[in-house]
């Protein structure tokens, strides 16, 4: 999606944060005017002035979901009913070749989450923001998983297929495969664990070389009007970003289920950002791992 960004033969993109930052700091996304986008106005706040979707106070694209990365669990394998990511890290050797994770580099920021919960020696603040030592620190814990994983997914539809199956009985995912999984008959639970989790946002962006950005604008307003927002929420599984898409969703518990206000819930999530060498933590003493070496480190830990 970076990629095809760059090529300039698009004029919006709908970009997670592990991509956003990336886009805005090599200048093929453009700062965006919210006053022409008037269902902007109704954006839950906790989706305004991300760090992964604004820089200095200006937003740089429209939000239109959000999700957290859950831990879930087979209820019939996994015992007793865990309360940590300590599942999936330190005590995975339990369910050896049974753990599963989510298939890329930012997963990395889920090690680094679950240590600044358990090494506050490595005074992590930020999972995005890690220095050598705190990167070094979480690549060796996901080395150490990598023995115990059976699978890494990306394709949600085989992590249903691994948890029905029992393959797979702990592990990353998200709602609405912890949803299909359920309603397939397998006897799974999902939860945002102790530590918190992370997660992501997706925001509609616009590129700083749009042919027709007025087409782009109006393609923005559209995308995150009330209807519309629904229908993509619920096709792709995810909170919608508009206050008032849960009242027209097809399914009236949808909301309930995804936490779409529940604001409080959202504090708990660490939304994927894009690490940069400039910590975004705010240090200045140091230089944080940009995520071309989380891309590198990732080859590693998967071996």
């Amino acid at each position: 999606m970076v990629k095809l960004m760059k090529t300039g033969e698009y004029d919006a993109v709908s970009a997670s944060g592990d991509a956003s930052l990336r886009l805005i700091a090599s200048g093929d996304a453009a700062p965006v005017n919210t006053d022409l986008v008037p269902n902007y106005k109704d954006i839950f706040s906790g989706l305004k002035n991300g760090a992964w979707n604004s820089v200095d106070g200006t937003m740089y694209g429209i939000p239109h979901g959000r999700g957290a990365n859950l831990l879930m669990y087979n209820t019939q394998k996994v015992s007793p009913a865990p309360t940590s990511w300590s599942a999936v890290f330190d005590d995975a050797g339990r369910y050896k070749g049974h753990v599963t994770a989510y298939d890329s580099p930012i997963y990395i920021a889920d090690a680094a989450l679950y240590l600044k919960a358990t090494r506050p020696e490595l005074k992590i603040t930020n999972p995005y923001a890690l220095d050598q030592k705190q990167f070094d620190a979480a690549v060796a814990l996901l080395k150490r998983q990598n023995a115990s994983v059976g699978e890494y997914w990306s394709d949600y539809l085989k992590e249903v297929s691994a948890f029905k199956s029992g393959d797979s009985v702990v592990g990353t995912t998200w709602q609405v495969i912890a949803n299909l999984a359920a309603d397939e008959g397998a006897k799974v639970k999902a939860f945002v664990p102790e530590e918190g989790s992370t997660g992501w946002s997706d925001t509609w962006m616009v590129s700083a070389r749009a042919k027709h950005p007025s087409c782009a604008y109006k393609w923005l307003d559209w995308i995150v009007s009330p209807k519309v927002n629904a229908q993509v929420a619920e096709y792709f599984g995810e909170a919608p970003a508009n206050s008032k898409a849960c009242a027209v969703t097809s399914d009236k518990n949808f909301c309930t289920v995804y936490h779409a206000a529940d604001e409080g819930y959202w504090k708990k999530i660490a939304f994927w950002n894009t690490p940069i060498e400039q910590c975004l933590d705010g240090r200045t003493d140091v230089k944080c791992v940009p995520y071309a070496k989380w891309v590198q480190a990732w080859t590693e830990i998967k071996g």
